[in-house]
């Protein structure tokens, strides 16, 4: 949760309907929310401006409204003062890292503060009456400092991962592709990426350089010669929801997945071409769409409409 907690938590596309809840005994109250605190660790509080990383599951019943125990992860949330009467800003500073706590929220707060003109897109389950029950369990409380720290770590150790990943899945695909090749008669030439393709026209003129603009035709498919989108095919176009006019980019500057931006600067003005990309150098694990499989193979039919010159800086 990168917002409020309160609007991301509940007010998100994915909430769904609640049922009226009522409130345990031993409630205490704090700026309209009904709280208490069902275990105190020792340590300090949090603070403002500090980050507090914390799980979060509100629900109603049987019906669960947000969960991050079950995404996998706990969000993470600078301290801030509460901007309203429905702001878990007022509870984070009485927590420390291991307390947690039981909130319970009106509807009709949160409804108090929706413009009028907003009305008509509040959820149908938010209605007058009902409460929303929020179990919250503090992880850790740090300074800003120290999370950014500890953000860039994760950040590199799920690199380290990736590269790794990568390294471990580029044998497998160029395996893949050379008996592609052989079945299909097809002779490419390789990169020391682990890139291959073909040239069906030369084009002319100077081969494209980094930092220059090119106006590309294309066709993407999956090595089964599935068509996930295309700029040649006006229907795969129009699903995809772009025209049919060239793509542009500037080669070099990581504008387009590694191996299409390495293939565009093997070609010269009004090259077609066939690039054959292994998954590191495509999507890898990470697939964009149903339609393109994690670590699938990708071939893009290619032709170079037009190059501009690098502009001078």
């Amino acid at each position: 949760m990168t917002t409020r907690i309160i609007s991301a938590a509940l007010l998100g596309a994915s909430i769904i309907g609640l049922n009226a809840c009522k409130s345990g005994g031993g409630m205490k109250t704090i700026k309209g929310m009904e709280y208490t605190i069902v275990k105190d660790e020792k340590g300090p509080n949090a603070k403002i401006g500090e980050v507090v990383e914390f799980n979060l599951r509100a629900t109603c019943d049987t019906t669960t409204i947000s969960d991050t125990w079950k995404m996998g992860h706990p969000a993470a949330q600078p301290v801030d003062s509460p901007h309203n009467s429905t702001d878990l800003m007022a509870i984070l500073p009485m927590l420390s890292a291991g307390d947690s706590a039981l909130v319970y929220i009106s509807c009709d707060s949160i409804i108090a503060g929706i413009p009028a003109e907003q009305m008509s897109n509040k959820p149908e389950w938010m209605q007058k009456g009902k409460k929303i029950k929020i179990e919250l369990s503090i992880v850790s409380v740090k300074s800003k400092d120290q999370a950014m720290k500890d953000m860039e770590n994760k950040r590199q150790e799920e690199m380290k991962k990736i590269e790794e990943q990568k390294a471990a899945q580029l044998p497998v695909d160029d395996k893949t592709l050379q008996e592609y090749f052989a079945k299909n008669n097809i002779k490419a030439e390789k990169t020391a990426s682990g890139l291959y393709y073909t040239i069906q026209s030369a084009g002319s003129g100077k081969q494209i350089e980094k930092g220059q603009t090119v106006s590309m035709m294309y066709t993407g498919k999956t090595l089964d010669g599935h068509v996930f989108d295309s700029n040649m095919d006006e229907e795969v176009a129009k699903k995809n929801g772009h025209g049919s006019d060239p793509l542009t980019f500037v080669v070099g500057m990581g504008q387009m997945i590694p191996g299409v931006d390495e293939g565009a600067g093997l070609l010269k003005k009004g090259a077609k071409a066939t690039l054959y990309l292994p998954s590191p150098i495509a999507y890898g694990p990470q697939s964009p769409s149903p339609e393109i499989p994690a670590n699938a193979i990708m071939i893009f039919e290619v032709e170079i409409k037009d190059v501009k010159a690098a502009e001078n800086k």
